[in-house]
């Protein structure tokens, strides 16, 4: 990548990570924006690239880069479970009603899993600056901390999209569409629930035994 490019990554083989410059401005970085809207956007993104190195296919790889199969049987067998909620959730989203389209879980289950681990980590890192008195625990604009994260991470990927751009992306994109990225896995996140006072009965309540829990 140049360091122009608005994008991350995690290599597996290299066992790195990368931030090209680009990513570092708004709305994923803004050293004068709330630390807690930072913690949302620029945060999970970090938080989502080491997940990477966790997700269904980052896991076959060792601290040193090879294919290796370092796991016990019964952490993997706990981790396929898991992640078959995350199949199943993003699978079963209609995104196009002519021609009728479903979201391809399966395609995109490794981005889906770096984001879920992405807002639990970049959450738990924030609740600890918070200790620190490093973020305001005041409400702004009338929300929380915990709120002004979740909806700093929305807005990362809020955008607009043509039908056809949705089919072919949902055909060919390992990364699922802005607005599952939000709607779908955010019911998953606990933390979410919590933070908003989501109850049963409620558009993006999910129930917590149907929630995702990697680790």
């Amino acid at each position: 990548m140049t360091p122009q490019t608005v994008n991350a990554y995690y290599n597996p083989t290299t066992n790195e990570i990368c931030f090209p410059a680009a990513i570092l401005q708004p709305p994923f970085f803004n050293m004068h924006a709330d630390e807690a809207a930072n913690y949302g956007a620029i945060g999970v993104v970090i938080g989502h690239e080491l997940t990477h190195g966790f997700d269904d296919q980052g896991r076959n790889y060792d601290k040193d880069g090879n294919l290796n199969d370092w796991w016990k049987e019964a952490d993997a067998e706990n981790f396929k479970q898991n992640s078959q909620i995350l199949v199943d959730a993003f699978g079963a989203v209609k995104v196009l009603d002519e021609p009728e389209t479903y979201a391809n879980g399966e395609l995109t289950l490794g981005e889906n899993i770096a984001d879920n681990g992405g807002l639990h980590v970049s959450h738990l890192a924030m609740q600890n600056a918070i200790k620190k008195h490093q973020v305001n625990k005041d409400q702004m604009d009338g929300f929380t901390p915990e709120q002004r994260f979740f909806l700093a991470y929305a807005a990362v990927w809020a955008s607009n999209i043509r039908p056809e751009a949705i089919l072919q992306l949902t055909q060919m994109d390992v990364h699922s569409l802005g607005r599952n990225r939000v709607n779908i896995a955010l019911p998953q996140v606990t933390e979410f629930i919590d933070a908003f006072g989501i109850q049963e009965g409620d558009g993006m309540w999910l129930a917590p035994e149907k929630r995702a829990l990697l680790w």
